[in-house]
């Protein structure tokens, strides 16, 4: 084939063709020589020791790091493993929020106010979105400010605690433990571990021995405070601290603390109430504002400053806070009733009151404006009249004259739950306020307020004690004297000739009729008031002669019921009772105790603006001075003397009791209309014969008894 333009022929290479000559390349440097090592590695011997030592250390790492990896897959299959354990035996969220295992009592005055609380009361489940916003703010500004940071723990929080622990020279886990609120949870929950009244007497010891410190204790909340994370969201854990935490006074949960110590609930508390509230969970007991309320608005304003500085309080509310601290409810501040309210507890059925395991309501007959009138009466006239440091004692009782008692001083100072209660556990001779029942008795068997009566020297012989001489205070004598003046100057020897004429019998059965429950005396000192009483009885008793004749038995308790329910399990427990003398003889004897204050020996007690009626009375050596009386609205009752009882200086009944009794009855009736007594007029027994002196119109009298009414009324001694 011809070639075409003269281009090479297409033929492959020869593989294996002849070496074709290479242009010659330049040939290579000779490479420098490197200076040997060698020599210098032969010159570097390593030190044995150091060898040896970085071998031991090799050996030790890697068996640290064996055990040790193993170690902490151990550790945290163990830790998994609890927080699942943990998890698991969580219950649902509403069956944590109230733990108490008993109930509480709360009980309201005449106009339905709540005035006292006994137990741990619970005032309604509550949660975090259902309180007040500022509430929310100051636990968590106060309590953990990382609340909704971690999970569970918090290891910044728990360093920063051991530091300030050490710094002020304390054991590390001893003081702030940097608890997170889900820690302090698992504390309330007692890390699930519940209540056994075989293991804990008291809910005391149990709660105690839950919130023990120990190592041990602090290594257990972490899986249980992780498995209440995986558990419970946080608002749902937050729920559990605000309802279980103890906030003094007997409060249980921020529902029944804002409701006992502010009277409104805890949705609706401002700033101020709302960082008291959480400043309480520091030291309930000690910042409690019913126990020192200065303490707590001092702790309410550092939780305040903590609430500004992390921006939950804006510069204006802040200050506006700051200038107007928490303020006690009314009936907070006047922690009025404790002795009226213990008197009602035991009045009740105990598995409804003292032991009761639900939460009860108790209506009952207090009047929080007539005890305070009480309190103040008795602080004044003691503040003016006793000595810096007495230690005298005073008691009062005001009530209706159907028993419905309104005010209970059982002591001169603020009670705690249980204190001793001189006006209902205190037995005392009644002294002269005995002296009306044997008039009472007098009266009823026909005897008038002129009947004559003798007041002279006189002795009986007393069987298996030898004779006995009355004497009258003062050691004077009158002579013949009508009933009404031995009752107004409180003659002890016309006292005895008439419970001697009318028969012991007579006046001990008209005392007991009248409510007296202790064993009256048997013999003649009978009418000189030797038998003990209380302070409600005896007020009960008067109480009997203003409302016509009939007995009453002193009552607090109107209804109670279970919280939530309508109907009362019980309802009143105590008024009027049977018949004990005639209305005509009850208002004679009205009437002749009001000239005891009119022109006797209870003129202090006399009041400005109304008829009262009234009786003093003062026991041997003045042991105890009485003075009890009666208005158209209310009957009081006051009592003085020493626990122990010493020998009071200076004191009768006509004297500090009467001036108390006084000042009580002028606040009481403060604003009330002045209303007469129901007394029967002179004119009504002096139209009628007058009995002859020492004797009634008792015409079924057997003749020994009148033989007898005759010889006293004639004999001086």
């Amino acid at each position: 084939m011809a070639q075409m333009g003269g281009r090479r022929p297409l033929v492959a290479d020869k593989r294996y063709s002849a070496a074709r000559p290479q242009p010659a390349k330049p040939a290579p440097k000779p490479a420098a020589a490197k200076p040997s090592r060698a020599p210098a590695r032969r010159r570097r011997h390593r030190n044995p020791l150091v060898a040896g030592v970085a071998w031991l250390w090799r050996g030790i790492w890697r068996v640290i790091w064996g055990i040790g990896w193993r170690l902490g897959l151990a550790a945290a299959l163990i830790l998994a493993g609890t927080v699942f354990y943990f998890q698991s035996q969580l219950p649902e969220l509403t069956a944590l929020l109230d733990a108490r295992q008993r109930g509480s009592v709360t009980m309201l005055d005449r106009d339905g106010k709540v005035f006292a609380w006994r137990g741990e009361t619970f005032g309604g489940q509550i949660t975090a979105e259902t309180v007040s916003p500022h509430l929310k703010n100051a636990v968590i500004a106060t309590e953990d400010k990382r609340f909704y940071g971690h999970f569970g723990i918090s290891p910044r929080g728990i360093a920063s605690a051991i530091r300030i622990n050490l710094a002020e020279g304390r054991g590390p886990l001893e003081g702030n433990g940097g608890s997170t609120i889900t820690q302090q949870v698992a504390k309330l929950l007692c890390l699930g571990v519940a209540f056994d009244l075989a293991k804990w007497k008291t809910e005391a010891e149990y709660e105690a021995d839950c919130r023990q410190g120990s190592v041990w204790r602090k290594i257990k909340e972490i899986p249980f405070a992780v498995a209440l994370e995986l558990k419970y969201t946080k608002d749902e854990i937050l729920t559990i601290y605000l309802n279980r935490s103890y906030l003094g006074a007997g409060a249980r949960g921020f529902e029944a603390a804002s409701q006992r110590y502010f009277g409104i609930s805890a949705a609706n508390v401002t700033p101020a109430e709302a960082a008291m509230l959480a400043g309480l969970l520091k030291a309930p007991s000690r910042y409690a504002p019913t126990a020192n309320l200065q303490r707590a608005q001092d702790r309410g304003a550092l939780v305040l400053g903590l609430m500004h500085d992390q921006g939950y309080l804006k510069d204006a509310d802040y200050t506006y806070a700051m200038a107007h601290p928490a303020q006690l409810s009314q009936a907070a501040a006047a922690r009025a009733g404790g002795f009226f309210a213990d008197w009602v507890m035991e009045s009740g059925p105990s598995f409804l009151t003292r032991e009761t395991t639900e939460d009860v309501i108790i209506s009952t007959t207090f009047d929080q404006r007539i005890q305070t009138a009480a309190e103040a009466a008795l602080a004044a006239v003691f503040g003016a009249k006793l000595r810096e440091g007495s230690e005298t004692q005073a008691a009062i009782v005001v009530m209706s004259a159907d028993g419905a008692v309104r005010a209970m001083v059982g002591g001169r100072r603020t009670p705690n739950a249980g204190d001793f209660n001189r006006a209902t556990q205190a037995l005392r001779q009644t002294g002269s306020t005995f002296k009306p029942f044997v008039y009472a008795a007098a009266l009823d068997l026909g005897y008038t307020p002129d009947s004559i009566i003798l007041d002279a020297p006189l002795t009986i012989n007393v069987r298996g004690s030898g004779p006995w001489s009355p004497e009258n205070y003062g050691k004077e004598y009158y002579g013949e004297v009508t009933l009404t003046t031995a009752l107004a100057r409180s003659l002890n020897t016309a006292a005895v000739r008439l419970s001697e004429a009318v028969g012991r019998d007579a006046v001990r059965a008209v005392a007991s009729q009248f409510g007296f429950a202790s064993t009256l005396a048997d013999g003649p000192a009978l009418a000189l008031g030797v038998s003990e009483s209380t302070l409600l009885e005896m007020t009960g008793a008067y109480a009997g002669i203003l409302n016509g004749g009939t007995s009453v038995r002193p009552y607090g308790l109107i209804e109670l019921r279970l919280q939530g329910e309508d109907a009362p399990l019980i309802g009143q427990a105590g008024g009027m009772g049977e018949r004990v003398i005639t209305r005509a003889a009850a208002a004679e004897l009205t009437w002749m105790m009001t000239q005891v204050i009119e022109a006797g020996s209870g003129g202090r007690a006399r009041l400005p603006d109304r008829q009262a009626a009234g009786k003093t009375g003062t026991t041997q050596a003045a042991r105890d001075a009485w003075f009890i009386g009666f208005t158209a609205d209310y009957v009081a009752g006051v009592w003085m003397g020493y626990d122990d009882n010493t020998p009071l200086a200076g004191v009768t009944g006509a004297g500090l009791p009467a001036e108390i009794w006084q000042a009580v009855m002028v606040n009481v009736h403060e604003g009330l209309p002045a209303t007469p007594l129901p007394t029967a007029s002179p004119e009504s027994w002096r139209a009628a014969p007058t009995a002859p002196p020492g004797q009634g119109g008792n015409q079924n009298e057997d003749p020994i008894g009148r033989l007898l009414r005759e010889i006293f009324g004639a004999r001086g001694n």
